[in-house]
């Protein structure tokens, strides 16, 4: 990475189930072990951020506090939340970033909030109708694949899914390391005929596009490592997602009770648990720690609401890694390229 100047990330230290405590206690983590590579600016109660601080050598530290006082909670509606909260830590680090105060905004609060305020304050990259948000997904192969949309919207159009393959291919080759990304649609079938007229005139969309599109996959092939970038609607892709997430849990508690039913499944299990800790690693949402919302002017990290301090380190350094691999601009660049022939 090219860093000549250092970056300053603002990171929303009231956002999330567990803030302030973890999210502070994530970014002291990603400033030690970075060498304050960055600087972070939290945002949110001074107060609340300064009496956590306490607990914590900061000397050296590149930091700073931008006193935000007021909250949007999960339960929060973001239109109505951001039109009364505006002394919130989302819509206060969010205009720091708006007005080049900061290089990039992270945040494991409210997502819907986050995407509001990022849509509204940002603004749309040109040429995008419709900004999404991904999730990464490791497979079989050894490679990661991202899957968008994963909830930002719910209801799409064909040039809306085709936006998304096009900013999916820019992420997956700059940040995943893919070279000429294969893109897939999500389907019920793999046949070219499947699917709404939606997903249909996406497919014509797609196939006659330069990107390195390779139809369809079925939900059984996310995980194979079949395609680079799987384009969905956030309805679909939302649902997905959040059975992902409860795999793992449900896997470790299964193994759990399965060890504990006497002593020699204990100690069968006590040999192998170091290999399926490193084994399922790569699976838990700790490791990658946030995805960008994409098709913004900006860089807008948004992270798990449950996120532990690991996962907001890593959240921050996802907010570095946007930010010097330039996928705003790369996106914009590949804009110029394809022609959206469907109607916004």
């Amino acid at each position: 990475m090219e860093n000549s100047k250092k970056i300053k990330i603002a990171v929303d230290a009231m956002g999330g189930d567990y803030a302030p405590e973890n999210v502070i206690e994530g970014a002291i983590m990603a400033l030690r072990e970075s060498n304050n590579r960055f600087e972070i600016v939290f945002v949110g109660d001074e107060e609340k951020i300064k009496n956590e601080l306490r607990k914590y050598d900061t000397i050296g530290l590149s930091y700073s506090i931008v006193d935000a006082p007021q909250v949007i909670g999960m339960d929060d509606i973001p239109t109505v939340a951001l039109r009364r909260k505006k002394n919130s830590s989302i819509v206060v680090g969010m205009k720091l970033h708006s007005d080049g105060e900061v290089d990039a905004f992270a945040s494991a609060g409210n997502t819907g909030a986050v995407l509001t305020a990022a849509t509204f304050i940002l603004g749309r990259i040109e040429g995008i109708s419709r900004p999404t948000i991904g999730s990464v997904f490791p497979t079989e192969s050894g490679r990661k694949s991202i899957m968008l949309d994963v909830g930002a919207n719910v209801d799409c159009k064909p040039n809306h899914l085709f936006e998304f393959a096009i900013m999916g291919s820019i992420y997956s080759s700059e940040i995943l390391g893919q070279k000429n990304p294969k893109v897939a649609l999500l389907n019920i079938g793999e046949e070219s005929t499947k699917g709404g007229d939606v997903v249909l005139q996406a497919y014509q969309l797609l196939s006659e596009s330069k990107l390195n599109f390779a139809g369809n996959v079925e939900g059984r092939d996310i995980l194979l490592g079949k395609a680079d970038v799987i384009v969905c609607d956030g309805f679909v892709g939302n649902i997905v997602l959040k059975f992902a997430e409860s795999v793992l849990g449900v896997l470790k508690r299964k193994l759990r009770n399965y060890a504990m039913r006497n002593i020699f499944r204990r100690l069968t299990f006590g040999l192998l648990a170091r290999g399926l800790r490193k084994a399922l690693k790569e699976f838990d949402y700790q490791e990658y720690g946030g995805v960008p919302f994409l098709g913004v002017n900006g860089v807008a990290i948004i992270g798990h609401g449950s996120s532990t301090a690991v996962a907001i380190k890593n959240m921050i350094y996802r907010a570095e890694e946007t930010v010097y691999k330039k996928i705003n601009q790369k996106i914009k660049e590949a804009l110029k390229t394809y022609k959206i022939k469907a109607e916004v």
